[in-house]
């Protein structure tokens, strides 16, 4: 026979196995992203670090039809690789804004290898707080709730014709110009959506 304290140690590891299983589950399908252990209650970033696989970086920038002379804005960039790749691969000159100082630092870095430190920056600044006015693309890979806080800013200080492209998110009831179903190379399916920001008048 078990005594009670046997017992209380098996309920305890149950319970531990079931916390630990269901944290595992979560996933990036959906508007899921990977659990971001530590994080603080005023965090003020909209989900973690999720890399963006390169092939799904070049149709964002297909999609916004990417040319030389456009200013590329990436909100929430990460290491920098879609205003790097936007300068390497058309000339387009990019700014990039992430909250995380180690990322914004390996961002300048991976610009400067590339050959392309004449063409981006990047900046540790909330994305709320952007001055949107001289970009005429915008990138987003961050969340549904951040795209419904972003729009409003997007719609007023963006130019008529600037192009916004989000990975995976859309914009509530702001109806996209396209909406692109991709499957990367290593099988992962993902949703990018593209506005043209409207004539005021």
């Amino acid at each position: 026979m078990r005594t009670a304290f046997q017992s209380q140690g098996a309920n305890r590891l149950a319970v531990l196995l079931v916390f630990f299983i269901a944290a595992g589950s979560c996933t990036t399908t959906g508007e899921m992203f990977p659990v971001s252990w530590g994080k603080q209650k005023d965090d003020r970033s909209f989900a973690p670090f999720v890399v963006t696989p390169p092939d799904v970086v070049q149709e964002m920038l297909k999609l916004a039809e990417v040319r030389q002379g456009d200013v590329v804005y990436d909100l929430g960039s990460g290491d920098g690789r879609i205003v790097i790749t936007a300068a390497r691969e058309y000339g387009a000159r990019g700014t990039g804004f992430e909250l995380e100082p180690d990322l914004v630092r390996r961002a300048r870095d991976d610009a400067r290898r590339a050959g392309v430190g004449d063409l981006v920056e990047f900046h540790v600044q909330d994305v709320l707080t952007v001055d949107l006015t001289a970009a005429t693309v915008v990138t987003i890979y961050l969340s549904r709730e951040a795209n419904l806080k972003l729009r409003p800013r997007l719609l007023s200080q963006l130019r008529p014709g600037s192009r916004v492209v989000s990975h995976q998110f859309d914009m509530g009831d702001w109806q996209p110009s396209r909406i692109l179903n991709y499957r990367d190379t290593s099988g992962g399916e993902h949703t990018l959506f593209l506005w043209r920001v409207p004539d005021r008048r």
